[in-house]
C-alpha cells in the first residue's frame, strides 16, 4: 500500500488520557492490506454515558458496551471510500484491560482493530469464524495479543 491512510481520532471524553496520533497511526497500520487503499474511518472515543446511549439507540441493548460500528453506506459518500466510523468507550476499555491484564493502549488497539473490521463488512455474529481468524491473524501481525483469553 502506498502513503497514509486517512484515519481521523477524535476523543469526546476527557476523563482518561488518551494518544490520540499514536491510535490514529495504529489504525493507518492494521488497515494495510485489509481495506482499499484510499479507505477512511474515523474512530470516537467516548465515556459509557454516551456509548451507553449509542448501544441503546442503534442495537437496543440497555447498557454501555467497549466499541461499536457504524459502516458508511455506499450511497452516503457518492463514491468515496469512508468507511464509517467506530466508537469506543474509553472507560469501559480501561476496566477490560486491568481484567486481562494488559494496558489501555493495547485494549484500546484491539477494540479498534475489531471496529474496523466490522466496517469491512466483517460479523462474527454470522460469519462462522471467518472475521475471528483474520482478527487473530492481524493482531499477531500488529504485535497485540491478550497475555489472557479474549472474546471477539
Amino acid at each position: 500500500m502506498s502513503g497514509e491512510l486517512p484515519f481521523a481520532v477524535r476523543n469526546r471524553q476527557r476523563e482518561i488520557k488518551v494518544d490520540a496520533i499514536r491510535l490514529r497511526r495504529f489504525l493507518e497500520r492494521a488497515a494495510e492490506g485489509v481495506a482499499p487503499a484510499d479507505a477512511s474511518a474515523t474512530l470516537v472515543l467516548v465515556g459509557d454515558r454516551r456509548i451507553h446511549a449509542l448501544n441503546r439507540e442503534f442495537r437496543g441493548y440497555d447498557k454501555p458496551t467497549d466499541v461499536l460500528s457504524f459502516p458508511c453506506r455506499p450511497d452516503d459518500t457518492e463514491g468515496e471510500s469512508y468507511l464509517g466510523d467506530i466508537v469506543i468507550s474509553v472507560e469501559t476499555a480501561r476496566r477490560q484491560a486491568v481484567a486481562h491484564r494488559v494496558g489501555l493502549v493495547r485494549e484500546l488497539q484491539v477494540l479498534a482493530l475489531h471496529g474496523l473490521l466490522h466496517l469491512l463488512g466483517y460479523d462474527h455474529e454470522t460469519d462462522h469464524g471467518e472475521m475471528r481468524r483474520l482478527e487473530y491473524r492481524l493482531r499477531r501481525r500488529l504485535g497485540i495479543t491478550r497475555t489472557r483469553g479474549w472474546r471477539a
